[in-house]
This record gives C-alpha cells, structure tokens and sequence, in this order.
C-alpha cells in the first residue's frame, strides 16, 4: 500500500534542471536533509555535504568504506552461536573544513547577512558547487565560491577549490584549513534500531603528525579492530593580494591558517587537497608514506587535472547508464539522474569493499553490508559497470571463509554469509529478523548466476562463483530435510524471508523458491566444471572437499522443493502459518506510528498478517517463470493491502510486478515512491543517509517495470508498457553495448557495439546485428 504520495521540496528553492540537484537559497530548514542529498562519494570515500566553514552543521560525515571499528555486542541473555562482535564505520577526522574570518569575524551562514547564494550538485561534472553574496555588518561585500570533489580517478583524493573576492573594500582575511576529529555525537531520545552505536569516546588513537607550513600528515590506529589510518592535506593559495602562512596541531586538530590583506576586486583562491589511505593493518607509517605521495602527485597536476578527469570518468559512466525520459517530465528526469548519480557514488571505486547500505553518507546502519547489495545495486552494476559488479562478488569470495565459519557456530555445514557486517563476521545481535534470514546466500547465488548469464564471464564462475554455490547449497541441504508430513517434500523450517515482520517460520515460500534456485544452480555449476574444466575441477574439490554425491542429493532436494499453496484463495502463503494470523488493524494505526518497528513490540507484529516489505511479490520478480499470470495477480493483490512499506526496499519491486499484471496506475506510483525515496524524504529519515538499495530499485523499476526487461536463464526478454511515452537506456550484455529506445510509435533496438546479440521482444526473437537497429510495435 501507499500511504501517501510523495511531496518534493518547493521547486523555488530547488528548481528543475536536469543535470544539477540545485538549492537556490539558504534553507536550514532542510539542513539536514541537504546533507545526505548534497554528499559527494566515490565508493572508497564520501563526505556528507556540510558547508566548508564547519558551521551550521547537523552531522559532519568522512567515511572510508570498510574502515570500522569492533566492539562487544552486549547481551542480557546470550545464547550459543550469538554475534559476538560488533562493527561500526568510523566516522574519519574531517578534512573538508575552510574557516573564513573577515576582521577577525566569523563567516557563518546561519547567522550571516547573504544577498545571494547557490549550491549545486553537477552530476555530470561530479562536483559540489556553491556560491554566496555576503554582506558582513560593517557593509563589506564577500564573494564565496567553492568546488568540491572527490576524485574517482584518484580514489584517495579529495579536493577543494575555494575563492573568496571582497568586492568594495579592503579587508584583513583569515583562512583557517583544518583536519577535525569530531567529538562522537548522537541526539538524546534516539533510540532508532537502524541508526550506528553510539560512542562515547574517539575510537582513533593518534600516533604520528608531521608536516610543514602548507602539508600536515595525521596518522591513526582504531583501539579495537586495529586498522591504520593516514590522512593529510596540502594547500596552494593563489592572489595578488599580500599573505603569510603558518601551521599547528594538536592531538584532535591540525590546521594551516591563511592570513591575507585583501584588496577589493582582487580574488583570493584557495586549493585544499585532502587524502585518506587505510590498512587493515597497523603499519601507519607505510600509510603516511602513501598519502604523501599522493599529495604530490595531485598538487603537482593541479586542480584543473582533476576536473578534467572527473568529467571523463562521469562522461563514460553516462554514456552507460543515462536513462532518458519524456521530456515533458524535466523533474523525474532530474531525480532519475540523482538516483543513477548517488549508485555510482556508492560503487564507484568500491574495488576490495562491498556497498554499504547508506553509502558513505551516514554510519547509519554502521556501514553495513546486506543482501540488498546483490538483489537491488547488483543488477544496476551487471548491466552498466560489470567490473563493478565482479568486485562485489569477488568481495563475498574473500569473506567466504568467515561464512564458513559462521555456519558452524550455528551447527549447520557449508557457509553461511553474514546478515550484516564488513568484515565478514555477522554482526546482527537480533538473530530473529538477522541470522535466521538464510536467504541472503540465496541471493548471493542469484547475483552469481546472473551476473554469469549476462556478462558471459565464465571465468569467474569457474574460479570463485562455483566455490560459492558449493558451499552455500551445502548449507541449504543441510538446513532442510524430507518431511514425511508434507508427502516427503523438502522442507526448510525456522528461518525468517525478506518480511522482517514475520520471522522464524516454516517454509518461507520466497525462501525454499530461492533455495531451490541456489541447489539447482550449484549442481548445473559442478557438472560444467567437471565436464569443461576438470583441472579447476578437481582444484574445487580439493578446496572443498566435494563428495561425489552431494550434487545429486542437490537437485533431488530442489526437484523436491515444497512451496506453500492455497487452493481456497488460490495464492502462496508467505509461510506455513501466515494465513492463520490475525490481520493488522491498518484502519485504526494512525500515521505516527509508523514505522511499526519503531512503535510496537516485536511480538505485537509477529501475531498479525502484516509486512515491512515485499515478500512473496519481490519471488515473484525474481524468479517469474515459478508463477502463472493468475497466480500472480492473486498473490499481488492479496500482499499488497498487508504491505507497510515501512522498508524503503518494497516500492521498486511493488511497483515492478504491478506494471507486470496490469496494474499501471499503481505501478507508477509505487515507482515514484521509490524515485523520489530520498529527495522527498519518503520515509522521513534522509538525514541519515541515502537508501541506495531503493535507487537500485529505482533502475530497475524503470528498466523491469516501464521496459519490461526479463532476464531468466540468462534469455533476454522485453515486455514494454504500452503507456511509455519515450524512454532510451543502454544496456551491456556479454561485453556489447545495446540501446533501447521506446516511443509511443513503437521500440527499437540497436546494438551499438559488438558482434550480435539475441533478444526477444514479447515472444518474437531478435538476432541483432551491430549498427543495424530493429524495430517493432
């Protein structure tokens, strides 16, 4: 269900323009907000977008993706094979602070007099611009400017431009560049389950600064986990005006104060260029060695070099993943590309980490890795940026052994992935609604499989995808069993699906669907191997220990599969017992009391028909072929009316399956809903972080729902809306780029590079050939 429709901030203040997120006015009321919208990322690191002068702030952000710090999960009660160890991304010293004194006056917009301001988020340019008119109380006027990046060809590097003009006077300037270890902070009365543990102390124990008047070098060790940090800065100040410069630092701060005497007219430009570089390790020294280097290098090219290589890098990222829409619709279009924008944010140079579910814009969720890294941003990445998506995959292979060892705490053979963690180590403390969901090895095989099936790199599959099956079937065979009450099916009892408010049931129908799948595809894989590659073969019995049997006992266990069913409504039960539980009062909840999490307990919830997010409709995205038309229908409309939404996952598949069976008005709402999840605050949290999964969700609600893309088996189907009045995105499939492009007058396709690629449209089949576009109603 929907709640209610979406609502977006006042277009005078953030206007439509289809390449920039633009603020036109200072707005502290959407302070907050504007700090996950305005972040700048590249997958290694991100900043929430605070202003340069430190001041008004909500929660100044620097993260490094993977850099977290452990601590005991304390339990009441603690039960065998519970977590033991928490983990939380740190939130770094905070590089990004210029400090703007005018006759040794604070420059602060919260109190400021400003006769003009602008700040923009330029997806195509990959930086955050902004500039501000100020009139102090003695009637000087201050041209602000700034530009700021983080580099995506140099993953390291951050960069500041910043240029201040007093425009009718002279004036004493002061520019204050600092590197901030902020004091921990979380608001009284937070007790959001979803936000990151709070922390009452620095977790970075200080071991090293150096430097000279313009560079200063910061070296770190977290206390717990042991991880090595490296940060630094250097600055160039470019003026005709008259300056000095000098630098200190203490335990918790270092900075470089500019002291200008500025004449009017004359600008003064300031370049910071900030690095990060982190270890697992506690080799500090090596770490500051590299930031050096890396200062060198980028102050020796100039910010102009960073510029340039920003905008090929985004160009190329464009040129695969834009997707174009009506043009009688500018303000979806500039909302799609703020979605397309922040998924590249997040993965971008995520290279030996996963993505976090808020990105690097907040520690909500303390920079946790989930399943919705596979089934919502994977798709995203095998279409558009496949290396991308084989560096996730290859980081859940360097964590399989960690998963291994998960498994055996809680008495099962094979691995068992962490619900959520970074390091590999589960670290979910509530075991009903985080281990016992199994299916997150089900989606990693799904994402395995399809990112085989479409990118054609068997390699992988062969060197580290069929490790993965292996072990992640061993637990599902091992975790279920024949039931002679259900006429000897294969029943999978106690684990809790996709719906969080229904946990720990009996034979989740998404669950045994997606298991099935997963022993299928580990059986297929072992016999491919064995007959393809029996070197590598043996390699992946030696590593695993492979008995001759067991992928038999695999595909006897899928074939064998039980899937609930209804025969008097004539749906499948989200579990054993789903049907039998009361169903939530919805008519009489007041909209304050959602989300349910936050207002009822658990076990209120667990009594009623009543779900988070999408259960039974998001198996039937995923694996369609498994459900009649019919069936489909029914399932939907059943589900639908027990939907919260209250995770911002739901929308984007909802939304998917109803544009699927008909239901187009609904579909596009719901793919609203998921467009706008952030920039209209949906779910009233944004200031958290942005919900990456959903902008996964996004993509495909556009590319799965309005084009109708289906892509079982590795065979490419479209099924276009008939209501899509012009929609154009590429798509790469096996190394070559296709385009599809849908009008009111009908769609084409075109294979713009490669050798030849089949597709269907509807049931019709389509040999493409390169340069020659098809067409059809």
């Amino acid at each position: 269900m929907i709640k209610h429709e979406p609502v977006l901030p006042p277009e005078f203040l953030y206007p439509i323009e289809e390449w920039r997120w633009v603020e036109k006015s200072f707005a502290p009321q959407f302070l907050p907000q504007a700090e996950t919208i305005f972040a700048v990322a590249n997958g290694y690191l991100g900043m929430r977008g605070a202003f340069e002068e430190g001041e008004p702030a909500y929660r100044h952000g620097t993260f490094v993706n993977g850099f977290h710090e452990t601590w005991p999960i304390p339990y009441g009660e603690r039960a065998f094979g519970f977590a033991t160890t928490g983990q939380t991304i740190v939130n770094l010293p905070d590089g990004k602070l210029i400090r703007l004194y005018v006759d040794d006056e604070p420059f602060d917009l919260g109190s400021a007099r400003i006769l003009r301001f602008e700040r923009a988020l330029d997806m195509r340019a990959g930086t955050l611009e902004r500039q501000v008119l100020w009139e102090t109380p003695a009637g000087r006027q201050l041209l602000i400017e700034s530009r700021r990046l983080i580099s995506f060809h140099e993953k390291h590097v951050a960069a500041i431009w910043y240029r201040v003009t007093v425009l009718n006077a002279r004036a004493a300037l002061v520019l204050v560049s600092e590197f901030v270890n902020h004091v921990p902070v979380r608001e009284v009365g937070e007790d959001d389950p979803r936000l990151a543990r709070g922390s009452s102390d620095q977790v970075l124990a200080l071991q090293r600064t150096a430097g000279t008047d313009r560079r200063l070098l910061l070296s770190y060790l977290t206390k717990n986990s042991g991880m090595g940090l490296a940060c630094g800065m250097d600055h160039t100040l470019e003026s005709e005006c008259s300056f000095s410069v000098r630098s200190d630092r203490s335990d918790d701060a270092a900075r470089v104060v500019f002291h200008i005497d500025a004449k009017p007219g004359k600008s003064v430009t300031l370049t910071k260029y900030i690095t990060y570089h982190t270890s697992r390790s506690d080799k500090t020294d090596e770490l500051c060695d590299r930031a050096a280097r890396s200062l060198d290098r980028v102050v020796g090219h100039g910010f102009c070099q960073l510029l340039a290589e920003q905008r090929a890098f985004l160009d190329d990222f464009w040129k695969r993943s834009d997707i174009q829409i009506s043009a009688e619709r500018p303000r979806a279009q500039q909302c799609l590309r703020w979605n397309l924008f922040q998924l590249l944010q997040a993965s971008g140079r995520a290279d030996y980490s996963g993505i976090p579910a808020k990105g690097l814009t907040s520690q909500t969720y303390d920079g946790h890795y989930f399943w919705d890294m596979e089934m919502y941003v994977l798709p995203f990445l095998i279409y558009t940026s496949p290396r991308l998506a084989r560096n996730v995959l290859q980081y859940r292979y360097s964590i399989l052994d960690k998963a291994r060892e998960r498994a055996r705490a809680v008495s099962q053979r094979g691995a068992l992935f962490a619900w959520r963690t970074i390091s590999g180590e589960e670290a979910s403390a509530y075991y009903a609604a985080g281990t016992a969901q199994y299916h997150i090895n089900a989606a990693i095989a799904h994402a395995i499989t399809q990112y085989v099936n479409v990118t054609g790199d068997r390699e992988f599959l062969y060197e580290y995808g069929t490790e993965i099956l292996v072990e992640t079937a061993r637990l599902w065979y091992d975790l279920g069993f024949f039931s002679e009450r259900k006429d000897g099916r294969f029943c999978i009892h106690r684990v809790t699906g996709p719906d969080e408010y229904t946990t720990v049931v009996n034979n989740n129908t998404y669950t045994n669907l997606m298991a099935r799948e997963n022993l299928r595809c580990a059986a297929d894989a072992v016999a491919e191997l064995q007959e393809t590659r029996p070197d590598s073969y043996q390699a992946l019995v030696r590593r695993t220990g492979l008995e001759p049997g067991e992928a038999a006992d695999w595909r006897r266990a899928a074939d064998r599969m039980y899937v609930p069913f209804d025969d008097s409504l004539g749906i499948h039960p989200q579990d054993d017992e789903f049907l039998d539980l009361k169903k939530w009062d919805f008519e009489n909840t007041p909209p304050d009391k959602y989300p349910l999490l936050l207002h009822f307990h658990p076990l209120v919830i667990y009594r009623h028909q009543v779900i988070k997010q999408a259960d039974v409709v998001l198996a039937m995205f995923l694996l369609g072929h498994e459900f009649s038309s019919e069936q489909k229908k029914r399932n939907f409309d059943y589900y639908d009316q027990l939907t919260t939404g209250d995770s911002s996952l739901s929308a984007c598949v909802q939304g998917i399956v109803a544009f699927e069976i008909g239901s187009d008005e609904i579909g596009l709402r719901y793919l609203m809903n998921a467009l706008l999840m952030d920039l209209a605050d949906v779910s009233g949290n944004v200031k958290d972080g942005c919900h990456i999964a959903s902008m996964g969700g996004t993509w495909m609600g556009v590319v799965y729902g309005l084009a109708g893309l289906r892509d079982y088996g590795g065979r490419l189907s479209f099924h276009p809306n008939k209501q899509v009045r012009h929609l154009r995105f590429h798509l790469t499939v096996r190394g070559q780029l296709l385009a599809v492009e849908i009008t009111t007058d009908g769609v084409t396709y075109h294979l713009e590079d490669g050798d030849g690629l089949t597709v269907h449209h509807r049931d019709e089949r389509l040999d493409l050939r390169p340069g020659v576009p098809v067409r059809r109603p």
